[in-house]
C-alpha cells in the first residue's frame, strides 16, 4: 500500500496512521525467513481494498469484499470482509491445533468438536483500530476440565495464537 493510499484510508475510516512499513523490493520479498522454515505458503492478492476482491494465487479463494456498515461501508449482502476471513482461518487452525494438543495429552477429541471464532475490530487505547478475538470451543462428550486442558495447550501450539500473542487480546471459552 502506498503512503498516499494509506493516508486516504486513514482519513476515510477515522484511523490514525500508527506505523508505515517500508516497501520491500522484489529481491527482499523473495528472501528466506530467518524465524521459520516455510513448509507451506499461502498467496493471495487483494484489489480495491475493503470494497474490492481477494483472490488466492491458485484461484481456489475468490471473494468479493465489502466494508461492514458498522465501519461506515455499504456492508453489501453476499460479500465478506477481512475480519470474517480471519475468523474462519483462526477457528480452523485452532481446531487443528486442538487435535495435536489432544494427541499429546492422550485424549480422544470428539469428531463433533467445534471452534467458533468471533473477531472484533474497534478503537484501541491509542485511538487507532485494533482487533480482539473470542474462541468458543465445544467438545460434546468430553468433560469441561479436560477440554480446557486441550484448549490451553492448543493455544500454545496454534500458529494464529502464537502470531497474535501480546498483540491481539484472545479470550478462550469452553462451552
Amino acid at each position: 500500500m502506498t503512503a498516499a493510499i494509506a493516508r486516504v484510508f486513514a482519513a476515510r475510516s477515522g484511523a490514525r496512521m500508527l506505523y508505515r512499513a517500508p516497501a520491500l523490493s522484489t529481491a527482499a520479498a523473495s528472501r528466506h525467513f530467518t524465524s521459520i522454515k516455510p513448509i507451506y505458503t499461502a498467496d493471495a492478492t487483494a484489489t480495491g481494498g475493503r470494497n474490492g476482491r481477494a483472490v488466492s494465487s491458485d484461484k481456489v479463494l475468490d471473494v468479493e469484499l465489502t466494508l461492514p456498515k458498522a465501519l461506515g461501508g455499504p456492508g453489501e449482502a453476499g460479500k465478506t470482509n477481512p475480519e470474517q476471513l480471519f475468523a474462519a482461518g483462526y477457528s480452523a487452525c485452532f481446531q487443528g491445533a486442538m487435535g495435536l494438543a489432544a494427541s499429546k495429552l492422550k485424549v480422544k477429541l470428539p469428531e463433533t468438536n467445534t471452534v467458533r471464532a468471533v473477531v472484533h475490530i474497534g478503537k484501541d487505547s491509542t485511538g487507532g483500530l485494533g482487533l480482539s478475538v473470542e474462541l468458543h470451543v465445544s467438545a460434546p462428550g468430553l468433560d469441561k476440565e479436560t477440554t480446557q486442558k486441550v484448549v490451553d495447550l492448543a493455544h500454545t501450539i496454534c500458529p494464529y495464537s502464537r502470531a497474535t500473542k501480546n498483540n491481539v487480546e484472545v479470550k478462550l471459552a469452553v462451552v
